[in-house]
Formats: C-alpha cells, sequence, structure tokens
C-alpha cells in the first residue's frame, strides 16, 4: 500500500464521526475540526512509524519523479541549445574540427576533477582521429577561476586553434591555484601579446564567450565540473574514458547516447 493512498483510507476513518451532517451535505466540503484534525494526524503519524518503509517509498517515488522532470527539461535545453554547444565561436576546438561526433566540456581551471578528466580527453582524442572536442571555461570556484578564464579567452583571440589547446593543456597541468596572473605567465610562454591580452580580457568578446557559457551552464542545469555533452546525453563529473567511448560509439551506432 502506498503513502498516498493510506493517507487517503486513514483519513476517511477519521471522517466517519461527522456522521450525519456529513452525508447531508456530502456535495459541499465539510472542514475538519481542530479535534478532528489532531486525530487524523495521529493515526498516520502512529502508521507511518510502524511502517517507516512506506515512508521511504514515498521519499524514493518523489526523487525519481524529480529526476524524471529534471531529464526531460535538460533534453529540450540541449535540443534548443545545440547550435551554441558544438558551433560556437567560443568555445576552444581539439580533435578533427570536423568530426562526426563532438564531444563539449564545461571546465574550471581550479578544479581536479577537470584535470583528471582531461587526461581522459586527450586519450579520447588521440585514439578516436574523427570525435571533435570542444571546451567551454565555466569557472564556477571562484574569483580566480574566472580571472584564469578571462586570459585565456582573451589567449584564443591570437593563439592559433592548435596552439590554444596545448596553452589550455600547460595551465590545467600547473600545480596549485590557477588565477589571472598564472594565465598571463602561461600566455607570454607561447608568445602572447601581453598589453593586448589584458585589454582584450577585459573586452566585449570574452564577456559574451563568459555569458554564453554560463547561460548555457544554468540552462542544462549543471552543477559542477566537468561536465560532458555527447549528442543527447550529459555526463556529470569524470566518468572515465570508456563511459566517454561507449557513448560516442553508440551515437556512432545508432544516433543516440544509448542504443
Amino acid at each position: 500500500m502506498t503513502l498516498f493512498r493510506s493517507v487517503s483510507v486513514l483519513a476517511l476513518a477519521g471522517g466517519l464521526s461527522l456522521g450525519a451532517a456529513a452525508g447531508a451535505r456530502a456535495e459541499e466540503a465539510v472542514p475538519f475540526t481542530d479535534a478532528q484534525r489532531k486525530a487524523i494526524e495521529g493515526i498516520v503519524k502512529d502508521y507511518l512509524v510502524k511502517n517507516p518503509d512506506v515512508l521511504q517509498e514515498a521519499i524514493a517515488e518523489g526523487e525519481r519523479r524529480a529526476q524524471e522532470t529534471q531529464k526531460l527539461a535538460q533534453a529540450a535545453a540541449l535540443k534548443e541549445s545545440r547550435e551554441a554547444l558544438t558551433n560556437s565561436p567560443h568555445g576552444i576546438v581539439a580533435g578533427n574540427p570536423n568530426g562526426d561526433v563532438t564531444v563539449v566540456e564545461f571546465f574550471d581551471y581550479n578544479c581536479g576533477y577537470c584535470r583528471k578528466a582531461f587526461t581522459d580527453v586527450q586519450t579520447l582524442i588521440k585514439s578516436d582521429p574523427k570525435l571533435r572536442v570542444v571546451l567551454k571555461d565555466f569557472p564556477v570556484l571562484g574569483a580566480e577561476s574566472l580571472e584564469a578564464s578571462r586570459i585565456a579567452l582573451a589567449a584564443k583571440l591570437q593563439l592559433k586553434p592548435e596552439k590554444m589547446f596545448d596553452y589550455h593543456a600547460k595551465l590545467l597541468e600547473t600545480k596549485g591555484r590557477i588565477n589571472g596572473e598564472r594565465a598571463i605567465a602561461v600566455a607570454r610562454e607561447f608568445g602572447a601579446d601581453i598589453e593586448r591580452l589584458k585589454r582584450d580580457a577585459q573586452g566585449p568578446e570574452v564577456k559574451a564567450a563568459l555569458t554564453e557559457n554560463v547561460g548555457l551552464g544554468d540552462k542544462l542545469s549543471l552543477s559542477g565540473t566537468p561536465a560532458f555533452v555527447i549528442g543527447d546525453e550529459i555526463l556529470p563529473g569524470a566518468v572515465g574514458v570508456e563511459p566517454m567511448r561507449k557513448t560516442i560509439n553508440d551515437i556512432r551506432q545508432c544516433g543516440h547516447a544509448s542504443c
């Protein structure tokens, strides 16, 4: 017996004491008295205490429905945002720029799991010549992350795509906290014009990139980094090479993230 059915039965039992008055006015809602309400609450409480599995079932069902609702909302958001996710000029493109499957990663330069996941991304790129990867700055871990993303996005305006991916790798591989100063130091190693870099970091293109990425993250209900979008699936966290590879292969086989 579910909680909802149990509560309905118990409420009916409590309402029987209304007697003939309730029967005479069956078409109208008759409010419970305080005493009746307390009696019903007592019966329900006693039932739940004696049958805690019913409450657990109700909580589990609520969580399942919430997850289903979120998944449906994410699916709709993915469909609406497909172009911005895969073809926006603001992302860092790696792998085969004309690949048949695109993996989109939202990352933060100070995210330890992003550093771990980057090794997986590199493995996938090396082992799959038809794979296209789009990296999106999603600085959710504070001011230092935001500073680093501003500089990195400004560096993208100067560096060639292959150099930009190397810059991204070097920055992620840096030990300790990554801030604007560290991002500038790495950009200098790659021959960037530092004065232009600083100007561009505060310019409209960098602002537009961050606004777009944050907006996409919110729309997709991303709660952290890394987060991967592969076809019609969102994979949160550093899930590992094999789950991503399976999803990529399924998309090639049937057009969906899970065949």
